[in-house]
């Protein structure tokens, strides 16, 4: 069994509420914390643990912490980004549904940690029975005196607030998040300044993952060292994963990060395979906005070794035979699955959630979408495949945030992939219509028995 540091108590009775989360070791790290250590010491740990951002970016959570200043007599900001729209992914919502604790247990130490006495949980504003079990557990965090004034007696004081969001993708990327948190329009911020020397009301601010901050919790519990052991390489610790798709058994796993994939998509104790028998044609890894793979590279790196859940091998061959872990919002395809009408799908998408600042997103979202769905709807010309590979080459990289290259991405990678599929959309308008391609030629079809051969 996989060892679990975030979920291992998810299932007990009443572990939303403080009284069992405390019967089950909650808030011992910010005793430890706040009565033993410094914030410095603090930052120390979650730097060995080699803790990286579990929203998408995999920045390393003790190296973000360290760059934060620290002018005299100015204040700091945490804010966790709880703002979770990335299609494929709902794990956030899962932690803080059902362990809230956990999240604001980790909002305390890592607040003491940058020396933050307001800190903030910014929500993505559709979620709001999480909004509501965030405010009532941080109500009972007050009234057992883990908010508010002198922080067990250790002279802390920590405010924290929970504040809806307006419900645009946009808003995940962290400075359009303190734009509409300080209550403007949720468009992306030109960088430098970045957040740590100057974000919300100018002054210094850590934006942190949910995943990322409660991860501080074992972290502090059982020393960053502890922490690092578990995991490969520099793919430290555990990752919950949003599984979904054409699996047997979707939902939120917390896995060791270096699982194989094959393991993760076949073995009973993840997924179960593929549904209704079916075999894997595609996954796409980390959410929406990374690279799509057939499913022989989604199993196997280009070289045959098997690939893994970890940030490097994931990445293993750049965009052309690899992908990255993402926001760990893991979809599967299966062989009835068409490729056109899903690249279609999130294009559609991200047109809709472009804040529209930058002229290559404003205008090469709905270039997208549009030719896309002239390809699916048999109304497509060759030419096309390349246009629509020319435009996401124009949008890659020309934005000032990364919503562009989110855009990109999938479209430039389903085409490096599945072309052949996209060829015939437009080769037979009206068969494609009500057939699907299925696995032909590429992605050769990979089945459980196959998986087993190392």
């Amino acid at each position: 069994m996989s060892r679990k540091l975030l979920l291992e108590h998810i299932n007990v009775p009443g572990i939303h509420t403080l009284d069992v989360y405390r019967q089950k070791g909650g808030y011992r790290a910010v005793e430890k914390a706040l009565k033993t250590l410094t914030p410095d010491e603090v930052v120390e740990e979650v730097k060995k643990s080699g803790l990286r951002g579990r929203g998408g970016a995999g920045f390393p959570t003790g190296m973000k912490w360290s760059f934060l200043a620290k002018p005299e007599g100015v204040a700091r900001y945490l804010v966790c980004n709880a703002d979770e729209s990335e299609p494929g992914t709902f794990k956030d919502r899962y932690l803080m549904t059902h362990i809230p604790h956990a999240l604001i247990e980790g909002m305390i130490v890592s607040s003491f940690a940058l020396g933050a006495k307001t800190s903030f949980i910014y929500v993505r504003g559709e979620m709001m029975p999480q909004i509501r079990i965030l405010e009532k557990a941080i109500a009972e965090a007050k009234n057992a005196g883990f908010l508010g004034k002198n922080i067990l007696g250790s002279g802390y004081d920590l405010e924290l607030y929970v504040q809806p969001g307006g419900g645009a993708y946009i808003c995940g990327e962290e400075t359009a998040l303190l734009e509409s948190l300080e209550g403007k329009r949720g468009n992306p911020r030109i960088k430098p300044p970045f957040p740590a020397i100057a974000g919300l009301y100018g002054c210094p601010t850590v934006v942190n993952n949910v995943e990322s901050i409660a991860a501080v919790v074992p972290i502090i519990n059982d020393g960053g060292d502890e922490y690092a052991k578990v995991g490969i390489g520099r793919s430290t610790g555990t990752k919950l994963i949003s599984a979904s798709g054409n699996l047997v058994r979707p939902g939120v796993y917390e896995i060791e990060l270096g699982l194989p994939v094959e393991e993760f998509i076949y073995s009973d104790e993840w997924c179960g395979g593929i549904a209704n028998g079916k075999r894997l044609k595609a996954t796409v890894a980390g959410g929406s906005s990374v690279p799509v793979l057939p499913a022989n590279l989604s199993l196997k790196l280009a070289n045959g070794e098997p690939r893994l859940m970890s940030y490097e091998s994931l990445s293993e061959g750049g965009f052309a035979t690899g992908t990255m872990m993402g926001s760990g919002g893991f979809i599967a395809f299966d062989e009835d699955q068409c490729m056109v009408r899903n690249t279609w799908n999130f294009s559609r998408f991200y047109h809709h959630e472009s804040c529209g600042q930058c002229s290559p997103c404003r205008e090469g979202t709905g270039w997208m979408e549009k030719v896309l769905h002239r390809i699916e709807y048999g109304h497509g010309k060759m030419s096309d495949i390349d246009l629509l590979v020319d435009v996401s080459k124009k949008i890659e990289g020309n934005t000032i945030c990364p919503l562009g290259d989110a855009a990109a991405w999938p479209v430039a990678s389903a085409i490096r992939h599945f072309r052949d599929e996209f060829e015939w959309h437009v080769k037979n308008p009206q068969l494609s219509l009500d057939t699907n391609y299925g696995l032909a030629n590429y992605a050769e079809p990979i089945a459980k028995a196959v998986s087993t051969e190392n």
